[in-house]
């Protein structure tokens, strides 16, 4: 690593005291920030975008690793406080003072782009939802090493069955492989949050064929709004769903956890067999 201040000494110089208000939660270990470059498994040289990189301890260990780094900040303490790293990585660091949930990220990062960020607490599920509801799939990034809440990490990998799984994790597990590579305990921070947190490794998958996203995301909000509900119930609102639980053969007396993400999408997709059917009578 080039020859740089201790991160505590950026914060000080810079103000760059947490605020709560944009979900900011430091990492000052460098061994600990290493390691997270470390999991997220990034190919050799592999461009990489961070979201939210605060005082630039993530930004230096991924510069370190040989990475050219796209940041998006916007607290302006932060965007001052990482001019020392674009001047200690000429070339390899770009810096945009923009909201990260308002940029176009398509249009602003390189092709095949790994996403690797401490999140920001407040926004993390957010982005983590746009990125995988992306029109176009596979997506513009390549990968994807995440900092959540462990209790968003666990919901995101979640299986059937259990009280974790919901909505989050029949997106994710549809159209990536999500697996928790790493986890850190809430001392590890600096101010320390109330819970502890991991990283999430989410690699993009085939999209399963045959279902379109609205339905599959209609289907799953309407099935885990009531998840104690059984399906013919919390489903009733959709017309033609309860039929569409027959013509797959799922028993409306099961319940939304209990539906594995292959069954989610083989009713999404049969229930919107049954509404485009009968648009097209409707209108004959």
């Amino acid at each position: 690593m080039a020859e740089l201040p201790p991160l505590s000494e950026v914060i000080r110089a810079h103000g760059l005291s947490a605020k709560k208000s944009l979900g900011q939660h430091f990492l000052l270990d460098p061994n600990l920030l290493a390691k997270i470059v470390r999991a997220a498994a990034l190919p050799p040289g592999a461009p990489v975008y961070e979201v939210g990189p605060g005082p630039g301890g993530l930004t230096r260990a991924l510069l370190a690793a040989g990475h050219a780094v796209t940041a998006v900040e916007r607290d302006d303490r932060a965007v001052a406080a990482l001019t020392g790293l674009s001047a200690a990585y000429p070339g390899r660091l770009n810096v945009l003072a923009e909201d990260a949930l308002a940029i176009d990220e398509a249009a602003s990062l390189p092709r095949h782009v790994h996403i690797v960020a401490n999140l920001p607490y407040n926004i993390g599920s957010a982005l983590l939802v746009r990125w995988l509801t992306a029109d176009r799939w596979p997506p513009w990034w390549a990968g994807a090493a995440l900092m959540f809440q462990k209790e968003v990490a666990e919901r995101i990998v979640a299986r059937p069955d259990t009280d974790a799984y919901g909505r989050l994790s029949v997106l994710a597990q549809w159209r990536a492989e999500p697996r928790i590579a790493l986890e850190l305990p809430s001392r590890a921070f600096t101010p320390p949050p109330k819970v502890s947190s991991a990283i999430v490794r989410i690699v993009p998958a085939a999209q399963p064929a045959g279902v379109a996203l609205p339905a599959l995301e209609a289907v799953t909000q309407a099935a885990f709004a009531q998840r104690r509900k059984m399906l013919r119930a919390s489903l009733k609102a959709l017309a033609g769903c309860t039929e569409a639980l027959e013509r797959v053969g799922i028993a409306g007396e099961r319940r939304a956890e209990t539906l594995s993400v292959a069954e989610f999408v083989a009713l999404a997709a049969a229930w919107d067999r049954i509404r485009a059917g009968r648009a097209r009578h409707t209108v004959a």
